[in-house]
């Protein structure tokens, strides 16, 4: 089954708390990232967790293997189930969060591969555009997948070019996912719920149309109901021969 992720990029752990109880319990992920870990830190992580939320860590950690492999390890003992690297850092950076999350908990590292911000020419000058990012994404995903990542961050919009170029299902997550007609803001590669779900997108990441809506708890709902619909339509056509 396909799963969702919330973003919750709010200023700070008040906010955070109230947004959480907005929403109602249910199984799916608070995506905790840069705004919101910047302002309140690891205690938010363990406030959500102390109220049965599970926690995606979206840190997109960057740097030298050392340095990745502690902040790795400080999450898995904050109870994060999942942690995002820059795939960009390269093999030894995602093979040293890897083994930092597992000497501390039971955090699953994720590689975060091309923006969905990003388009083909966005890249600096000097640097070969347009580039094709379905390619660079299969590329980071199969260097991901070589360093022990447990899955990657993409745009839906690669995903099945992404799997068959690696041969085999992959856990994907995939952020920019919109409800059918709602703006992009600032994303340059999006997707709708029904989209990333026949995709074979892994965990959606839904932020604004659920956290700027005026009812989050009847907005989520409807997120729920339309992925179902859309799982169920990939499966029937799975099955047909």
């Amino acid at each position: 089954m396909t799963e969702i992720a919330i973003a919750y990029d709010v200023p700070g752990l008040k906010e955070a708390m109230e947004l959480d109880a907005r929403l109602g319990q249910g199984p799916e992920l608070a995506k905790v990232g840069l705004e919101l870990f910047t302002a309140a830190g690891p205690e938010v992580v363990r406030a959500l967790r102390a109220r049965g939320r599970r926690v995606f860590l979206d840190l997109k950690l960057h740097d030298i293997p050392n340095t990745v492999r502690g902040a790795a390890a400080s999450a898995a003992r904050l109870g994060a189930e999942l942690l995002t690297v820059h795939a960009m850092g390269g093999r030894a950076m995602v093979t040293a969060a890897v083994e930092g999350a597992a000497s501390a908990g039971d955090t699953h590292v994720l590689g975060v591969t091309v923006l969905t911000s990003l388009n083909g020419y966005a890249l600096p000058p000097g640097f070969a555009t347009p580039f094709h990012t379905g390619f660079v994404v299969a590329q980071l995903t199969h260097m991901v997948d070589d360093a022990g990542g447990y899955g990657v961050v993409c745009s839906a919009a690669e995903l099945l070019f992404v799997r068959g170029f690696v041969g085999r299902e992959i856990y994907a997550v995939t952020p920019g996912i919109r409800s059918a007609g709602a703006p992009a803001h600032d994303q340059a590669r999006v997707a709708t719920i029904a989209q990333a779900v026949e995709a074979g997108s892994s965990l959606l990441v839904l932020g604004r149309a659920i956290t700027g809506a005026p009812d989050p708890a009847a907005a989520l709902e409807r997120a729920r109901s339309e992925r179902d619909e859309a799982a169920e339509r990939r499966s029937a056509s799975a099955a047909q021969p």
